[in-house]
């Protein structure tokens, strides 16, 4: 645990970063696979996660991104996009899912199948979209622990234009919309907030105990 409080303590929002270090293949597939077993309500996990290496698309990302450097000088950007609309189909594949993966009867989830629908369903438009968007923060906190524990700099960002964004990766036509993002990479030397040192509430004030 010391280890692991270490590398939160490590960590911070990267400004600047060396665009000349690259993640390895094997670090991002380690980092994508904690994104796929963040929890989730339900397990349904409502959204999508975009890797973007693409230099054309981080250049059109960049000013509507409040012309963050990040954006195009981290290794890899990742867009978490939630859903916009959570069907019965949507919940259906689910449990289709766990029928396959737990080798149990599609019939025998019924009751699950049900709850779940009748918790989601129900909800407005606007009600989902939000459920949704709390899901990526989720994966996001579980996506920037991994990070830290390999000594991968990262910068969470909500400044950016959801709209623009929605636009230049197609995201409306998914069904999807840009939710959070993070830079991901490996710090510039001359990064001076790197050296500052992290605030955080005292635990006096933060914390209850009763």
């Amino acid at each position: 645990m010391s280890t692991y409080l270490d590398n939160l303590k490590w960590r911070y929002a990267t400004k600047k970063f060396d665009a000349s270090k690259k993640i390895s293949d094997k670090d991002l597939k380690t980092l994508l696979e904690a994104i796929q077993l963040s929890p989730s309500s339900y397990g349904l996990q409502p959204y999508h996660v975009f890797v973007i290496t693409d230099p054309k698309i981080r250049q059109q990302l960049q000013p509507v991104s409040w012309n963050q450097t990040q954006i195009v000088d981290a290794s890899h950007l990742i867009v978490f996009a939630s859903k916009t609309t959570i069907d019965e189909d949507f919940i259906d594949e689910y449990i289709t899912n766990v029928s396959r993966t737990r080798n149990i009867q599609f019939t025998s989830l019924s009751g699950y199948s049900y709850f779940i629908k009748s918790k989601v369903l129900p909800a407005t438009p606007a009600e989902q979209a939000i459920w949704a968007e709390k899901q990526n923060y989720l994966a996001l906190g579980n996506f920037l622990s991994a990070t830290a524990s390999l000594r991968i700099d990262s910068c969470p960002m909500e400044g950016f234009d959801t709209e623009a964004y929605n636009e230049i990766l197609g995201l409306k036509e998914k069904g999807l919309q840009a939710t959070v993002i993070a830079a991901i990479g490996y710090r510039a030397d001359d990064d001076e907030t790197q050296h500052y040192t992290k605030v955080r509430q005292d635990e006096e004030k933060l914390f209850t105990h009763l």
